[in-house]
């Protein structure tokens, strides 16, 4: 895909087949230059930076909290709120797409931001792996801050987070490649080009006459760079939060 973004638009595919489909003869940007001439490309961008940013960052903070809680706290009916995120992790989103469909609609969600993020804020798969890793960190640790007089809320955000990065880190990957490729949710719930993500832009861009495939390669590598970006930031945590969320619980 990189290699074809930098080729000349009659170069990409009748090259393919071939060695010389992995060595591009005259690099040129022109692909680049063509996707921001066609469409709003930074709209879009934009779009999908702060929907994606936003629920990746409310959400570490409420899941992390329902993990904590389910966790370590003790009080009535947790056992049976930890049961159901368990089953909810297993309800694939198109199962609820059309009632949450609904329910946005009647709130006025549509065509919004806020449709776009709210629902997926708090997230099972999340809260279940912040409850598989906290339910593994020594209680001693808790217990020194209580006697010290530090409260729940103090000691989760003074002593609990520091030591949990790795799960933060994971969290915050998945989160953000989930809603970073999401197009079945935008495509229900928007109808203005203000507010569409990059996935709904990349469908509509390949459809504009003429056909042409560099401009797309290019598209799809402006696209997936921001992914590559996160994860190469945050690999080191992540490998060992899969680790940890994998043998603890």
């Amino acid at each position: 895909m990189i290699i074809g973004s930098l080729k000349p638009d009659n170069l990409v595919l009748s090259e393919a087949g071939s060695i010389k489909a992995f060595i591009p003869d005259n690099i040129s940007f022109q692909n680049y230059l063509d996707v921001f001439e066609l469409v709003n490309f930074g709209r879009f961008f934009f779009n999908s930076a702060l929907i994606a940013a936003t629920v990746v960052i409310t959400g570490l903070l409420v899941n992390s909290m329902a993990g904590y809680a389910l966790s370590r706290l003790r009080w009535p009916g947790r056992n049976l709120l930890l049961s159901i995120v368990i089953a909810l992790i297993i309800i694939p989103f198109e199962a609820i797409a059309v009632p949450l469909f609904f329910q946005a609609t009647m709130l006025g969600w549509h065509n919004s931001y806020i449709a776009q993020i709210l629902p997926f804020i708090a997230n099972a798969f999340s809260i279940y792996l912040f409850y598989t890793f906290f339910i593994g960190l020594p209680k001693e640790l808790e217990e020194a801050a209580y006697v010290d007089g530090a409260s729940t809320f103090v000691t989760f955000f003074q002593i609990i987070i520091p030591q949990s990065k790795p799960v933060f880190a994971t969290v915050a990957i998945l989160s953000f490649l989930t809603q970073w490729g999401s197009f079945l949710w935008p495509l229900m719930v928007t109808i203005d080009d203000e507010i569409r993500p990059l996935p709904l832009a990349i469908a509509f861009f390949q459809t504009l006459p003429p056909l042409q495939w560099g401009n797309i390669m290019a598209f799809g590598v402006m696209m997936v760079a921001p992914i590559l970006i996160v994860f190469l930031l945050f690999q080191k945590w992540f490998v060992q939060g899969v680790a940890a969320t994998g043998t603890k619980g």
